[in-house]
């Protein structure tokens, strides 16, 4: 591929900064989904950064020198909540939060409010009722070797509906802590059970977001003989393992899959979930392992090690996947091109950028919406406004009434240019049947554009629309009020959110701990996330415990940094130099030498780079200045 040759700028070291699209890289960015058809390319792929490989495959050292932390995607589990008292303060709330478990009766609604049918009856599937787009699912590194557990319900002659979705309803009105007991009474009672409504209900909780209890469906299928189980069922159940837990119970749960269905898709699902977690050690393990197993290798997982090497800014390994790519005559696809574009554009070669575009149109792949999205982006931080605005017009089509599937990116990328008419006009087509992603986004942009009584209003009338708001409608308008340090106004939507009935997912949790953080109130914002971490089943965003020890940092406190550094590893954050960066900060800040660090990092399995020696060059200097006072 002649344009892909050509693009050959160095990325490393060219990165912007993200600051002012923050929602954009979260909503619009590569999801690690490999589900594009597989596209041919007839010319080679001797690729972006011109570097051979000649090996007949492509094996990793296990020795590979770890020198870029990987911000990772928020894949959220749900938690398991309870219903808190109406009456109490908003820190007492925050300590009934810390035990939340509405995931499931978040869905449900308050008790007090709505009969359990009303509740169950907003949440049947509806276009209006859809986060799929944007819904951290969506994204899902392993959504393509998932897909054949979800299953089309408009075939009469597969299913009947009747029976499916009343067993969704009673999935989805049952408690995290009494599903197997609901379970065990619908089998008893001798209603149905098939491998169709399995899927449907597995492939809902997922939709939703609930991940703990379609966790509990699958352990209670396993643990149970109503079905036959095959390789899939077994992926899927270890891919919501290591989503809800951490990699190392996943790996665990690998090794006891019967080795009858521990095949490619099972090795497939946890590579991508490695990549998922930034985890290179571990990636890259699993990918020689399937090699010594002899399966194919395939774009599927090509795409991972790109995602993969993509965010450590590792231009060699991305030279050499490429390259064997075409060793192997496997075609890149839609999804392969948009990560190639992610690349160009996070080093700032807008040039490499569009002949990526223009390779992936010439091999008759028209860029869908994300990847429209995507270089819109990378314009307006090159300062390519027209550029990006020709780009809105191409998303736009000929009538914007029947292109609705670009409104959230329309309305999110019109708001970050300051184009509040345009703004305005595609939200006037929006307000005959918004749907509630298009309520977040408008919101969002409103926000963006400083007009934080408008987000307000918006807000307002999507709450007269249902009695029970998805998470993220709450979360978009604490971000904006996170954003414009409105703490007063954050804390009592937070009490609304909670006395409501909703739950807290990751991304909630982490607009909180901003919301306090900037606040100034760090130690509040410790114990909410130490709450949520300790009493729920959430695994809970890098970012909100990496914005906590920021903070420590700043102060010099030792104590508090290091706390959070093993909460952090406790959580499964490991193999990120990014905490150890920040801890070292600690010490250097509170003018205090450190021993032994090096060490530290060495077993951990993580090398300094050129920063961390610095910073380690520094701790020296107090080593001297403390032994030297010794003689004073």
């Amino acid at each position: 591929m002649l344009a892909l040759r050509r693009a050959s700028n160095p990325i490393r070291g060219q990165l912007y900064h993200r600051g002012d699209f923050r929602s954009f890289y979260a909503k619009s960015g590569i999801s690690n989904a490999c589900s594009d058809d597989v596209v041919g390319i007839h010319k080679p792929i001797q690729v972006i950064f011109g570097r051979c490989i000649s090996c007949e495959m492509l094996y990793f050292k296990m020795s590979v020198h770890q020198n870029f932390s990987l911000p990772r995607r928020g894949l959220s589990s749900q938690a398991d909540s309870t219903s808190t008292q109406e009456e109490t303060d908003l820190d007492d709330e925050f300590s009934d939060l810390g035990t939340p478990i509405p995931v499931d009766s978040t869905e449900e609604g308050n008790p007090g409010e709505k009969s359990e049918m009303e509740s169950i009856s907003e949440l049947e599937p509806s276009d209006n009722d859809d986060f799929e787009e944007n819904s951290p699912e969506s994204s899902s590194p392993n959504k393509l070797e998932l897909s054949n557990t979800e299953t089309d319900t408009t075939g009469e002659d597969t299913l009947k509906k009747d029976n499916l979705f009343k067993f969704f309803k009673v999935v989805l009105a049952t408690t995290s802590r009494s599903i197997r007991i609901a379970l065990d009474k619908w089998v008893k009672e001798g209603n149905p059970l098939d491998r169709n409504m399995i899927s449907y209900t597995l492939a809902q909780l997922r939709k939703r977001s609930m991940l703990v209890k379609a966790l509990q469906v699958t352990e209670w299928l396993e643990a149970n003989n109503h079905i036959e189980l095959v390789e899939r069922d077994y992926s899927s159940h270890l891919d919501l393992i290591a989503k809800v837990h951490n990699l190392q119970s996943a790996e665990k749960y690998l090794d006891r899959i019967p080795e009858s269905c521990r095949g490619e898709i099972v090795y497939r699902t946890f590579l991508a979930n490695c990549v998922a977690f930034g985890n290179l050690m571990k990636a890259e393990e699993v990918y020689n392992k399937m090699r010594d197993l002899g399966f194919p290798l395939s774009d599927f997982v090509c795409d991972q090690l790109l995602l993969l090497y993509k965010k450590r800014v590792d231009k060699k390994k991305i030279a050499d996947i490429l390259l064997l790519m075409e060793k192997e005559n496997l075609k890149p696809t839609a999804f392969t091109y948009r990560i190639l574009i992610d690349i160009k554009g996070q080093s700032n070669d807008i040039a490499g950028m569009e002949q990526v575009v223009e390779a992936m149109e010439a091999e008759g792949l028209e860029p869908d919406t994300q990847t429209l999205t995507m270089v819109c982006k990378y314009y307006i931080l090159g300062g390519l406004k027209e550029k990006a605005e020709a780009v809105l017009k191409k998303m736009e089509g000929g009538n914007l009434q029947e292109n609705r599937s670009v409104f959230t990116s329309l309305l999110q990328i019109y708001a970050s240019l300051g184009k509040i008419d345009d703004v305005e006009r595609v939200w006037e087509v929006c307000q005959a049947n918004p749907r509630f992603e298009e309520y977040a986004a408008v919101i969002e942009a409103y926000g963006l554009l400083g007009r934080t009584p408008d987000a307000e209003a918006i807000f307002e009338k999507m709450a007269e629309t249902r009695k029970l708001l998805p998470s993220r409608c709450y979360s978009t308008l604490l971000e904006v009020y996170a954003r414009d340090k409105l703490f007063a106004k954050g804390k009592d939507l937070a009490k609304r959110m909670v006395t409501s009935g909703c739950y807290i997912d990751v991304f909630t949790w982490n607009v909180l701990v901003k919301l306090y953080v900037d606040a100034g109130e760090v130690e509040k914002a410790d114990s909410i996330l130490h709450k949520a971490s300790e009493n729920s089943k959430l695994r809970l965003m890098f970012l909100s415990y990496i914005t906590i020890m920021d903070r420590y940092a700043d102060r010099g406190d030792i104590h508090n940094a290091e706390k959070i550094f093993q909460s952090l590893k406790q959580a499964g954050y490991e193999g990120r130099i990014r905490q150890y960066h920040t801890l070292l900060k600690t010490y250097v800040n509170a003018k205090t030498p450190v021993y032994g660090f090096r060490e530290r990092m060495i077993v951990d399995k993580i090398f300094p780079n050129r920063v961390i020696n610095a910073q380690l060059a520094q701790l020296e200097n107090f080593k001297k200045k403390a032994t030297s006072t010794i003689f004073d």
